[in-house]
């Protein structure tokens, strides 16, 4: 019988989920028979849970906005885990107030923290930093109950970009195609944008161009009562591969790591998880540090722009037909006004008078010699208007005549087309900022920034709409005052 392979993989995925929940029930110190409700060390092993998963599940703009409120919730968890450590095999109801408040306030938090990842706004974020200050305000409580050691605070919340990487970015070359509609946007996924035929890359440099100088270290600092046992090591941090010792100061711990120990990515965010590990009141005790590291490109911008120019049209107005008739021996005159249509005008260099038909008769005998008559422009027509003034005129006393004419005009009028200008997809620097010009006949721009790789703004304004433009994370948005210029600073200092 042949086996579905998603079936399989489903299959194969469920017993790797039970035979984890079973190692990690068996590892956790077991309830004495009888008792109900979770253990001390059960409530742990599922508040680290949630805060890794949360962790995995935020994206880079909750990452920022919400990276406090997952420093804290560490610090927490790792403080009560040293002060419970020889403990976590009792149950949970036999913790005092103090500590089962702590616990709250990191339920708390860890909820305002799945809301916040699930539906980011203002309301969400408002509801993490009040759940964020119940959990400092337990920090503060559990450092002041017993001389065991908690980390309340440290530096830096964001590890800076790298300065040495050795790169160029190169702009796209090439021609820049216009698409059909309405502006085009960043690409996403799979979808390249049609804007730009060759995507901003960066080049490696070659080894003839000097480096401008090698990346500072990361001082860390951390703050905290009984981070030091008086006879004890001293206390060490590790980062990645790279493992240091602390020099000491009241209150406080100081550690100078070199850059290259946190991974960085070319484009996007990434977590780093600093340990601290330190002797407590007869036992080793750990706090995990919480860091983002920002990485080597910033991220890109474009800019479109629609540009409306007036180019002439022309059309040929042909009049209608005008009669002038005269009885027996009498001239006879008709005169007529015209008035362009609207939105055009009248080019009365370019005119002419057409005689349709000259008629005479004597006796009603015809004969078209008998008419004089004559089509002529009126010389007292209004600048606007175009006249005419046919004429009918017997050549002598016994005739009587008719005349029939018209004129044809060049009608011109101004015709506003819309084109779309685009920069095409410009990279953002940490050590350069960028600057578009929004050109003289520009009469609305939309901007378009993607942060970090995933993180995507838009902004629309009419060309004389001088609203300032909102920073974002990391990044100014300035524009000159005579509004010519958008000018954009990728800041590594300009944490939100």
């Amino acid at each position: 019988m042949k086996v579905d392979r998603r079936v399989l993989l489903w299959m194969v995925a469920a017993v790797v989920i039970v035979a984890a929940a079973a190692l990690a029930f068996a590892v956790l110190p077991k309830a004495p028979s009888g008792m109900a409700g979770p253990t001390i060390g059960e409530k742990l092993a599922v508040l680290r849970a949630d805060q890794a998963e949360l962790q995995a599940q935020a994206d880079g703009e909750a990452r920022i906005e919400l990276l406090q409120g997952f420093r804290v919730a560490g610090l927490l968890a790792d403080a009560l885990a040293v002060r419970l450590s020889a403990n976590i095999g009792d149950p949970f109801d036999q913790l005092s107030v103090l500590q089962r408040r702590a616990f709250a306030s990191l339920d708390t938090l860890n909820t305002a923290l799945r809301d916040g990842i699930a539906r980011p706004g203002e309301g969400s974020r408002a509801a993490v930093l009040a759940a964020v200050t119940g959990v400092q305000t337990a920090l503060d409580a559990l450092a002041g109950q017993d001389e065991q050691p908690v980390v309340l605070s440290f530096t830096p919340s964001f590890v800076p970009p790298r300065r040495a990487t050795g790169e160029l970015t190169l702009e796209p070359r090439g021609p820049t195609a216009v698409p059909k509609g309405d502006s085009f946007k960043l690409e996403t996924g799979s979808h390249r944008p049609v804007s730009s035929e060759s995507p901003t890359v960066p080049r490696y440099a070659p080894s003839f161009i000097a480096s401008d100088g090698s990346d500072p270290p990361v001082t860390v600092e951390i703050v905290g009562p009984h981070l030091a046992a008086p006879r004890g090591p001293p206390p060490t941090l590790t980062v990645g591969a790279w493992r240091g010792e602390a020099t000491l100061s009241p209150g406080r711990l100081h550690f100078t790591v070199p850059r290259r120990a946190f991974a960085t990515e070319a484009t996007r965010l990434n977590l780093a998880h600093a340990t601290l590990s330190l002797q407590g009141r007869g036992r080793g005790a750990t706090f995990e540090l919480l860091m983002l590291v920002l990485p080597d490109r910033p991220g890109s911008f474009a800019l479109d722009q629609k540009v409306r120019t007036t180019v002439p049209e022309a059309d040929t107005l042909v009049s209608p037909e005008i009669l002038a008739r005269g009885d027996v021996g009498e001239t006879k005159s008709t005169r007529r006004c015209f008035d362009p249509p609207a939105g055009w005008r009248f080019d009365k260099s370019k005119r002419r008078i057409v005689v349709v038909e000259r008629l005479g008769w004597q006796d009603d005998i015809g004969d078209n010699t008998l008419n004089d008559g004559t089509v002529e422009f009126a010389t007292n027509e209004k600048p606007d208007q175009v006249c005419v003034v046919v004429t009918a005129r017997p050549v002598n006393s016994d005739a009587r005549t008719a005349t029939i004419g018209r004129f044809e005009v060049t009608l011109l009028r101004d015709k506003a087309e819309d084109r779309v200008t685009q920069t095409g997809i410009r990279a953002l620097d940490w050590r350069e900022a960028a600057s578009v010009v929004i050109e003289p006949a520009t009469v609305e721009w939309k901007l378009y920034v993607r942060l970090f790789g995933e993180i995507d703004r838009e902004f629309s304004r009419a060309a004389a709409d001088n609203t300032p433009l909102p920073d974002l994370p990391f990044l100014h948005l300035e524009r000159s005052a005579d509004g010519k210029t958008i000018t954009l600073r990728a800041d590594p200092d300009a944490k939100p």
